[in-house]
C-alpha cells in the first residue's frame, strides 16, 4: 500500500552510476566449463551466463554491478566478478558505496531496464556514449533516491516468493499423500 503513495524523479545515469565497457573475449577463445567464473553474454537467459571458465584475470570484471547487454539491452544484476563476450556490454557501478547492495541494485537494474529500455535495440544498440545521457526513474525521499524503500520492496517480493514456494510444494505434497494414501488424507 506505501508503495503506491512513493514520489518518485529522474535522475541523471552519470549521478548514480559510474559506467564502464566491459573487456571482449571471443567464444572461440574460451574453453565452456573450465572454471568457475561466470562468461557473460547480452542473453536475457540464465541472467546472462553462457558458460563459467577459467582465463587471464586482466579480462575479469569487477562484480557487485548492474551488466547491460550492450545490443540487446538486456539488463542484469552480477553479484560476482565475472567475464564478458563484448566490449559494447557495459557495467554499472552504482556511485554510492555504501548502497551499492544485491537488493539495492536488483531494484535498480529493474529501473534501468524500464526507463530505457523502450529507447535501445538490436538497430539502436546502447553505447557508454550514449547511455551517459539518459536519465532513470527511482524512488526518492526528501530529493534523493531512496534506497531504503528499495530494498524492503525486494525483500517483500523475496519474501512472497518464498511462501508461493511453500504454498506450491505443500499442494504437491498433499497430492502426492493423496494418490498414495487416499484414506488418511483428509
Amino acid at each position: 500500500q506505501k508503495y503506491n503513495r512513493l514520489e518518485f524523479a529522474e535522475f541523471d545515469i552519470t549521478d548514480i552510476f559510474t559506467i564502464k565497457n566491459t573487456s571482449n573475449i571471443l567464444s572461440s577463445d574460451i574453453i565452456e566449463n573450465s572454471g568457475i567464473t561466470p562468461y557473460l553474454c547480452a542473453s536475457a537467459e540464465n541472467n546472462g551466463v553462457s558458460s563459467y571458465i577459467e582465463y587471464d584475470s586482466k579480462y575479469l570484471e569487477e562484480g557487485n554491478c548492474i551488466f547491460i547487454g550492450g545490443k540487446t539491452f538486456v539488463v542484469s544484476y552480477q553479484e560476482r566478478a565475472f567475464y564478458s563476450n563484448d566490449s559494447h556490454n557495459l557495467a554499472l557501478y552504482l556511485n554510492n558505496q555504501n548502497e551499492r547492495t544485491k537488493l539495492n541494485q536488483l531494484y535498480i537494474a529493474t529501473c534501468v531496464s524500464k526507463s530505457l529500455s523502450h529507447k535501445y535495440s538490436w538497430g539502436n544498440s546502447v553505447s557508454k556514449t550514449k547511455i551517459k545521457s539518459d536519465r532513470i526513474s527511482l524512488p526518492v525521499k526528501n530529493g534523493i533516491p531512496d534506497f531504503e524503500i528499495m530494498k524492503t520492496f525486494i525483500s517483500a517480493i523475496q519474501k512472497l516468493v518464498i511462501k508461493d514456494v511453500v504454498l506450491y510444494a505443500d499442494r504437491k505434497i498433499n497430492a502426492t499423500k493423496a494418490v498414495i494414501f487416499p484414506k488418511s488424507v483428509e
